[in-house]
């Protein structure tokens, strides 16, 4: 049955939490608006030391990091770690990694844990003693200092072309890609083009996390596999849930921390004095409160 109509189904005025994403189902949000049910939101969490505990969009983020290394691995046609054996050394797997946030650090650490010499390329600004502490290179253009710490700064327009170049080349000699900038409401950015592709090797692998959103790559067919010119392009959808027993350990616990603010002994509160729970509350008593949560930025 379609969750409009589960929802239909339900008695007006409930109370619901969890993952809407109201920007891909408009229908949803409209229908939980014509049964005056109450909805929390818990992607608009806003991060904040306050709120860590709620943020589930980084903790599945972790958990589909480091299970995209982990199918990477096993798409891959060789072994991630340098191997010294009597017929010979086998040199450790070149692994390419796009995006810096939360499953990007997530999928560095991982593939360093497996062996693997890792690259990490980040179009937005980004620390360089954080890509760096966990044992890989940033790829980088021209690096500053801000309160003291070094940032590699987003690329001027002038300078793209240089940093394409430099991911291109970073491609051309990769073992294994895993691509990971998304951000929720927005299409993927396109990073990494069929020309791109063209001069991979074959036999290397790429891991769309972003799949979900159009995918970071050109020919990312979401929820599927294809292989162009010798070269793996995978698109999983839900990756969180391949490793699902810790994946809803966290999520539980932060719909925990949610229902916290909400429960008051035997009655529930919808307290809109709550920075917390205005900042996530969708729908209210036929009313849609995050009215910019279904409207994308207008660059999007």
């Amino acid at each position: 049955m379609p969750a409009t109509e589960q929802l239909a189904n339900l008695p007006d005025g409930r109370l619901g939490i969890g993952l809407v994403y109201p920007h891909r189902s408009p229908a949803i949000t409209a229908t939980l608006n014509q049964h005056h049910h109450t909805c929390l939101a818990m992607e608009l969490v806003p991060c904040n030391n306050r709120t860590r505990s709620m943020d589930v969009l980084s903790s599945q983020a972790t958990i589909a990091g480091y299970s995209a290394v982990l199918r990477a691995a096993q798409l891959a046609p060789r072994v991630f770690p340098m191997l010294t054996t009597p017929a010979g050394t086998l040199n450790p797997a070149r692994v390419v990694v796009i995006g810096a946030g939360v499953a990007g650090l997530q999928a560095i650490a991982t593939a360093r844990r497996l062996g693997a010499r890792v690259e990490v390329y980040e179009p937005g600004p980004i620390a360089r003693e954080t890509v760096e502490s966990l044992g890989a290179l940033l790829i980088s253009a021209d690096a500053a200092k801000v309160d003291g710490t070094e940032l590699d700064e987003k690329p001027a327009r002038d300078d793209q072309h240089q940093v394409s170049e430099k991911l291109t080349e970073c491609l051309a000699g990769a073992d294994v890609v895993i691509s990971t900038v998304a951000l929720p409401g927005i299409s993927a950015p396109k990073l990494i083009s069929k020309a791109m592709l063209d001069g991979m090797q074959a036999g290397s692998v790429i891991v769309d996390l972003a799949a979900e959103s159009g995918g970071n790559c050109e020919l990312t067919v979401p929820g599927e596999t294809m292989t162009h010119n010798g070269v793996v392009v995978d698109g999983p959808l839900n990756l969180a849930s391949e490793a699902a027993n810790h994946a809803s350990v966290m999520y539980a616990r932060s719909l925990l921390d949610v229902l916290d603010l909400v429960v008051d002994g035997e009655s529930i509160v919808v307290n809109r004095d709550s920075e917390v729970i205005d900042g996530i509350l969708l729908t209210h008593d036929g009313k849609l409160v995050q009215r910019d949560a279904i409207e994308p930025p207008a660059n999007a």
